[in-house]
């Protein structure tokens, strides 16, 4: 059987995903969570093979799924995780597999995908929807423009106009490593100023 803790903040999609593998003899539904938090405390109670992640927990919710899988990835006997979520910008997709994800789908993928993908994590297996693949080749094919994980945490928070003090402190940050991460971002982009950065980014799919 392959033990799974569903994370995502949803319940109908909590619900939904819990009736797909309940048709399936070789899953086990062990937990749900509604919360990064709760994945965790799951991910160690449980023991579970794979936990199947949303990325992003509510507008309240300062941490993401990205973080919640770091945490399960460190732990002893760690699950394996499968993101699955809306979101397909690079900045998410990056982050999430430094993260340690071992597969990215998003939630328009048919049933048979997600199902074959969890299996395919649960082997240990790299479980990419098409669309993401490409968006990392991609990514490895223009290593000119190659944002950090944490370069793309400040250029997002940035164009959701955040000041640079809004910034430090949702990514516990200080105001002087704000400013260090914009100097290189503009650097990679070739842009002079934050609108300009957020904007060139929008343009190369480096942000939704």
């Amino acid at each position: 059987m392959i033990r799974l803790v569903i994370a995502d903040d949803h319940p109908i999609v909590r619900a939904g995903l819990n009736a797909l593998f309940s048709l399936e003899e070789d899953f086990d539904v062990v937990a749900e969570a509604a919360t990064p938090d709760e994945a965790v405390q799951a991910a160690e109670r449980e023991n579970p093979d794979v936990v199947l992640m949303d990325l992003q927990f509510g507008a309240g919710e300062a941490t993401t799924g990205a973080d919640a899988t770091r945490r399960i990835r460190a732990l002893d006997a760690a699950p394996y995780v499968l993101v699955l979520t809306n979101y397909d910008s690079d900045a998410d997709i990056l982050g999430a597999v430094e993260a340690g994800a071992s597969g990215y789908l998003l939630k328009d993928a048919p049933p048979h995908q997600l199902i074959a993908a969890v299996r395919a994590a649960a082997a240990g297996e790299s479980a990419l929807a098409p669309v993401i693949a490409s968006r990392l080749l991609n990514r490895m094919r223009a290593p000119q423009v190659s944002l950090s994980a944490r370069e793309m945490e400040v250029l997002e928070l940035v164009a959701r106009g955040k000041s640079n003090t809004g910034v430090a402190a949702d990514l516990f940050l200080t105001e002087t490593t704000v400013k260090s991460h914009l100097a290189h971002i503009f650097s990679k982009l070739n842009v002079g100023s934050r609108t300009a950065a957020v904007s060139a980014a929008r343009d190369r799919g480096i942000l939704r």
